[in-house]
C-alpha cells in the first residue's frame, strides 16, 4: 500500500468536476466551497483514503495521473487534447529511449507525456522561441517529474534543427511546412513526423512540403471523441462534447 509521503502530490476527488490537485506539507491549507482540509493530515495515510473536510464532506485523496497533471498544468497557451496525444504516440511508435525532437514547447503538456515515454534513457529535445513559455514550461515538467529528460530550447525550428538521428519530430506551430526539410534532414531513415494543425490550409500546406522532400505513407486524421453519461434507463451521449480540436498528419523518412 502506497503511502502519501510530506511533498508527496494528491489529488482531492470531490466529484467528476471538481478535484484538486494539492502538495502534503505542514502548514498548508486547501479551501473550498465544501470546508477546509489542512493538507499535512494527508501525510502518513494511503492513496485512495477518504478525508473529510471542515463541512464534514469527503474527498478522497489519489495519486495523481499523468492525466491528472496534465489537465490541471498551468497554461500560457491552449495545450493539444489527450485524444490527439493518444494518436501521436501511436503512430510515431516513441518508447523508452527514443529521441524526439518537439516544437513548440508552449506550456509543456505534449512535452511532458513525450518525455514520460521515452524514460529513462531518452531525451525529448523541445523548441521554442518565447522566454515565458519556456518558464511555464520548465515548472510543468518539474512538477510532474519529467525535467531530467527534457532539453529546453530557445530557438526557431523553422531555421533548422540542431539534433541528427532522432526517431520523430512533432510539431504543434502556426508553420509547420516551414520546418518539413529540417525534419527530414534530423530523422533517422524510417523515422516518423508528426504535425497538429488547427485548420485545413496548414495541413495542406504542410503535406505538400512533405511530399516534395520525401516522405512516405502521408497521412491526415481528425480525431473525434464522445463521451457518454452512463445511468440505467438514462444512457446518452453527454451534452458538450469537444468537437474539432485539429488536424494531425503523418509521414515517414524514406531515403529519396
Amino acid at each position: 500500500m502506497e503511502i502519501i509521503e510530506e511533498n508527496s502530490d494528491v489529488l482531492l476527488y470531490l466529484d467528476s468536476r471538481r478535484k484538486y490537485l494539492v502538495k502534503a506539507k505542514k502548514g498548508e491549507v486547501l479551501h473550498t466551497h465544501k470546508g477546509f482540509i489542512k493538507l499535512d493530515s494527508l501525510i502518513g495515510k494511503p492513496f485512495g483514503v477518504k478525508v473529510t473536510s471542515s463541512m464534514d464532506v469527503e474527498f478522497i485523496a489519489l495519486k495523481p495521473t499523468l492525466k491528472d497533471y496534465l489537465q490541471k498544468m498551468a497554461r500560457k497557451t491552449q495545450i493539444i487534447y489527450p485524444k490527439d496525444m493518444g494518436l501521436i504516440l501511436l503512430y510515431t511508435n516513441i518508447g523508452p529511449g527514443s529521441r524526439v525532437v518537439e516544437g513548440g514547447t508552449g506550456s509543456g503538456a505534449l512535452t511532458g507525456l513525450l518525455a514520460s515515454y521515452v524514460k529513462p534513457n531518452g531525451k525529448v529535445y523541445s523548441y521554442e522561441t518565447k522566454e515565458e513559455f519556456l518558464k511555464t514550461a520548465e515548472k510543468n515538467l518539474r512538477r510532474i517529474g519529467v525535467l531530467d529528460f527534457v532539453v529546453l530550447k530557445k530557438a526557431d525550428l523553422t531555421q533548422g534543427i540542431e539534433e541528427s538521428e532522432v526517431d520523430a519530430v512533432v510539431l504543434d506551430m502556426p508553420t509547420p511546412w516551414l520546418v518539413v526539410p529540417h525534419a527530414y534532414n534530423a530523422l533517422k531513415n524510417t523515422g516518423v513526423f508528426a504535425s497538429f494543425s488547427p485548420t485545413i490550409e496548414q495541413v495542406i500546406r504542410t503535406v505538400e512540403a512533405m511530399r516534395k522532400t520525401g516522405f512516405l505513407e502521408v497521412e491526415t486524421f481528425e480525431c473525434l471523441v464522445r463521451k457518454y453519461q452512463v445511468e440505467t434507463g438514462r444512457t446518452r451521449p453527454e451534452t458538450l462534447t469537444v468537437g474539432h480540436t485539429g488536424y494531425l498528419t503523418f509521414g515517414r523518412k524514406f531515403l529519396v
